[in-house]
């Protein structure tokens, strides 16, 4: 089974305006608990992962949430393509 795309919600809390402009990602700004969210994608869990190495070089706190909201892969089923939504081996991360 291949992966072919992660969807994920990304939320981050206690950070300053500054390192929210400089996030690489395009978001919402919220007042309340969480100070941003945005919706990410991701071709591979490889780069899910290097954009969570990224989000901790810029949000020194390590205060964000990235969560997985599908995953998707695609499946060989009797020679034909069967396209799975499944949510393993991706871990939440929390920090």
């Amino acid at each position: 089974m291949g992966v072919r795309e992660i969807e994920a919600i990304l939320l981050v809390w206690g950070v300053r305006d500054e390192v929210l402009e400089k996030l690489p990602v395009k978001g919402y700004w919220l007042y309340g608990e969480y100070d941003f969210i945005a919706k990410v994608e991701f071709i591979s869990e490889k780069e899910a992962e290097e954009f969570v190495r990224e989000l901790r070089r810029l949000i020194h706190g390590g205060t964000f949430k990235l969560i997985p909201v599908k995953l998707s892969a695609v499946k060989n089923i009797n020679r034909s393509e069967a396209k799975v939504s499944v949510l393993e081996s991706i871990k939440v991360s929390a920090l």
